[in-house]
């Protein structure tokens, strides 16, 4: 099944407003994402999504779709869909940096496979180690402390047990919204905090000391991306485990977090690892050093969703038991992209079981939210 045509779609879809998010990075209110269909000789095709923010990957839907069109697409035409080593080689050949934009790419050549398979995604990366139904934790923006506790019980009473809460900003603001939501849960919810990089390493650990009455679970990003030393510091001077992010987007970003014994727990995506396999080999990398993975999300729409519950069901060491990730990203937004959306019903997410990623993009939705390109 040789690649016959890769086709983009630039769509901009708003966020539902009480789920707009707020972090150390600004507002998330509108998601603008690039859709991806590749189409083979077979008469079979694939979607893929990337799903990019600028502040967070530096990517943009529109550098995505011109790295697609322009580099990415002209030395796939022809290379078997099934030869994922070939199109990795391929993608990184023309252009170093954009996982997001691979990694759009890479799934939907896993849907084309699963398809043509007749099995889905999770199957072809070696099998499922858990149940379809994936408990996720809530993320909660960097909200005023009135609104984080309403917003808190309420998530709390629709059956979520874990809640992430946005920090990173001013530490007195963030103590006062994680102690409001800390009241308004109770004793028995787990709260864990993510900073995405918005504190320095002396900030985190006297902030997180000044939140040990809230009895934290975990401490995610506390330092910016590049600041390894610091996450180590902070990691060393606090008694919770701390989960990587935006520290670890390449295996190379693995290695150096686990030389320097800088975090406990890494967050994985597709997205950010650029690519279905290449998250799938950082959880194993992961695996042989101790430390465990969870998923993470860029409020992905139900194809990049879709590619994270597979990786979640095919690598043991993706433990969302332990602790739990997040696939919501669908239900933040006013419109769904597929014919029959991924079942989320409070905490739980049900990963498709159907051929290739399990899901049916909705073409004419598509084609008519990308009509304005503008």
């Amino acid at each position: 099944m040789k690649i016959t045509r890769i086709e983009t779609f630039r769509l901009r879809i708003a966020l539902v407003p009480e789920r707009r998010m707020v972090s150390a990075l600004g507002h998330h209110d509108v998601s603008h994402y690039c859709l991806v269909r590749v189409q083979t000789n077979g008469a079979m095709e694939g979607v893929g999504e990337a799903t990019v923010t600028p502040r967070w990957s530096g990517e943009t839907a529109w550098s995505a779709q011109a790295a697609i069109e322009q580099l990415f697409a002209p030395r796939l035409l022809g290379v078997d869909v099934r030869d994922i080593d070939q199109i990795e080689r391929c993608l990184d050949a023309a252009a170093v940096g954009n996982p997001f934009a691979k990694a759009a790419v890479e799934m939907a050549c896993w849907d084309i496979c699963g398809k043509a398979a007749g099995r889905p995604v999770y199957e072809l990366l070696g099998g499922p180690c858990r149940g379809q139904r994936v408990a996720c934790r809530f993320s909660l923006g960097a909200y005023r402390p009135d609104r984080a506790a309403r917003i808190a019980a309420d998530r709390v009473a629709a059956g979520f047990s874990t809640i992430k809460i946005k920090v990173g900003g001013q530490p007195d603001e963030d103590v006062a919204r994680v102690r409001a939501v800390r009241q308004a849960v109770g004793p028995n919810v787990e709260l864990l905090v993510d900073a995405n990089g918005g504190w320095d390493a002396a900030t985190a650990i006297q902030t997180l000391h000044a939140l040990d009455d809230c009895r934290l679970a975990l401490v995610e990003q506390p330092v910016p991306r590049g600041d390894i030393g610091g996450m180590a510091q902070v990691r060393r001077a606090i008694d919770l485990p701390v989960m990587a992010d935006e520290s670890c987007f390449e295996p190379f970003d693995l290695i150096e977090l686990i030389r320097n014994e800088a975090c406990d727990v890494v967050s994985l995506y597709p997205g950010k690892q650029g690519g279905l396999r290449r998250a799938y080999e950082m959880a194993q990398l992961a695996e042989q050093h101790g430390v465990a993975c969870s998923i993470g999300s860029n409020l992905e729409w139900d194809i990049a969703t879709a590619a994270m519950g597979h990786l979640v069901l095919a690598h043991r060491n993706m433990q969302v038991e332990r602790y739990p990730g997040d696939m919501l990203g669908p239900v933040y937004h006013d419109q769904r992209v597929v014919r029959q959306p991924i079942a989320i019903e409070g905490p739980l997410v049900t990963v498709p079981d159907g051929a290739g990623l399990g899901i049916d993009a909705d073409w004419p939705t598509i084609a008519r939210l990308a009509s304005n390109r503008q």
